[in-house]
């Protein structure tokens, strides 16, 4: 995701008087800032930077909206509309499918050991990012069977 749409985005959202949608663009824009400084990229952000940052905004929300009470409609409500918002904006993901094939075309050596930490350490540098987490360490489980 480039870091000027999102300036973009935002400026758009305040034309149209769209509060919601400011605050969430804002707010993704103040977090990849911060880890644009925190590691020494303050004048170049990074599409790499951006995206991250995004996917960690959107595991927070869904966070916040998974564990919202049911009858907190109106927070519920604007957590919905932010992760909606912050969604249109992130990578799209491996599927589990995408990831299993990854996996077993590239790491068939790591895969052969059946050892879960080998396997996970090594194809997590390689599809950090790319897919979630929790995608990759069912795969890995289904593959050490």
């Amino acid at each position: 995701m480039k870091f000027e749409t999102l300036q973009k985005d935002m400026v758009a959202a305040m034309k149209a008087r769209d509060k919601s949608r400011k605050d969430s663009i804002s707010s993704l824009i103040s977090a990849i800032k911060k880890v644009a400084i925190d590691t020494g990229h303050r004048d170049e952000i990074t599409d790499e930077i951006a995206d991250q940052v995004i996917l960690k905004e959107l595991k927070t929300v869904k966070e916040q909206l998974d564990t919202c009470p049911a009858e907190r409609t109106e927070l519920k409500a604007e957590y919905q509309a932010r992760y909606d918002v912050i969604s249109e904006y992130a990578p799209k993901l491996l599927s589990a499918e995408e990831v299993k094939n990854i996996i077993t075309s590239q790491f068939a050596d790591a895969v052969a050991t059946k050892n879960k930490g080998e396997i996970m350490k090594v194809v997590m540098k390689e599809l950090k990012g790319k897919a979630d987490g929790k995608v990759i360490n069912q795969v890995v489980a289904d593959l050490c069977k």
